[in-house]
């Protein structure tokens, strides 16, 4: 008879490097690219390497530590509180506002039922201009 029980992975080792990359996010609070990430550390005078970056975002997004999202083929990542949740997203300058929201999640749910599925899971991202960027934008308009 097999065993069927599934273990649930080792938890990663925590690294000098994976800790530098951990505190750069959690220091922006908009949705970055690991090359701008990269780059604001090496101005900070760190030595960790590109490929470094680009594996420990990868693993913060894997581990529940980071959002990861798709944007013009690129992927940007962003420090995220560990429950379920959604985001406010600027198009313009990427400010970035985490929420929850119980209608979606009904609305999942009943969606999800209504074609015989369960366990449903689900990422919204909804994108448009925060107050600032709409009022610079506005002036811009006024002003040409």
């Amino acid at each position: 008879m097999e065993d069927d029980t599934v273990t649930a992975p080792a938890p990663r080792r925590s690294t000098k490097q994976r800790e530098a990359v951990r505190e750069a996010l959690e220091a922006s609070d908009e949705f970055v690219s690991a090359q701008a990430l990269h780059q604001s550390m090496r101005a900070e005078g760190s030595t960790v390497g590109l490929a470094t970056v680009y594996r420990a975002l990868a693993a913060l997004a894997e581990d529940g530590e980071a959002d990861a999202l798709q944007s013009a083929g690129e992927l940007l990542y962003r420090a995220c509180t560990k429950t379920h949740h959604h985001h406010l997203i600027c198009r313009s300058c990427g400010r970035t506002v985490e929420l929850e929201a119980a209608a979606v999640e009904r609305w999942a749910g009943q969606v999800a039922a209504a074609h015989g599925f369960v366990e449903p899971d689900h990422v919204v991202d909804i994108f448009g201009l925060c107050a600032e960027c709409a009022a610079e934008r506005d002036a811009r308009r006024s002003a040409g």
